[in-house]
């Protein structure tokens, strides 16, 4: 199931990244690269939902699937921020924690899945949460301007990925907690 419709709109994802970095080398005016960036970034995140719910409608749910689409997310989540951080529009600090907590979490399932205990750290409504809250974050910071004049994004877009952080904290702690019994019984 490698070139079903749901599993080509996960690796759009995967290659609006390039297009999403490429956005800021234009020599364009700022506000334009903004607006361009905030709306690819918005039609990439929707085929998240998207070719989730086609998988299931279409029956076209498979393994590949599963495993491209959280993969096609943090590309497209990790991307976005480090050209945010590039940017100056958010501290290093809150990549830092939200990359490294991306990183740490697919680790403890990549190794969970391997002794048969993958179920212990599924994915959680927070996760789905954070997650939630870093794909309104995100274009409120690419975007860097006020929103139909009365919306400061900027402001809007820090105060959601400080938030978001705050939930990938919480849910990382989450998920380790989930795992520590497979974790003591493995390491005895």
């Amino acid at each position: 199931m490698f070139f079903t419709i749901p599993t080509l709109m996960t690796w759009t994802r995967i290659v609006a990244i390039p297009l999403i970095v490429g956005v800021f080398y234009l020599p364009l005016e700022p506000t334009t690269r903004n607006l361009i960036a905030t709306v690819m970034f918005v039609l990439f995140a929707l085929t998240d939902w998207l070719d989730g719910y086609l998988a299931r409608r279409l029956n076209q749910v498979s393994s590949f699937g599963a495993f491209l689409d959280p993969v096609a997310d943090k590309f497209l989540v990790c991307a976005s921020l480090l050209v945010l951080v590039h940017l100056d529009r958010i501290d290093v600090f809150v990549a830092l924690i939200i990359i490294g907590r991306e990183i740490a979490i697919s680790a403890l399932r990549e190794w969970m899945a391997q002794i048969g205990a993958s179920r212990s750290v599924a994915v959680h409504m927070l996760g789905k949460v954070k997650t939630t809250v870093q794909m309104v974050a995100i274009p409120f910071l690419l975007y860097h301007d006020h929103l139909f004049g009365l919306i400061d994004t900027h402001l809007w877009g820090t105060g959601l990925i400080w938030i978001s952080a705050v939930l990938t904290v919480w849910s990382m702690v989450y998920y380790l907690q989930k795992a520590l019994p497979e974790i003591r019984a493995r390491v005895k």
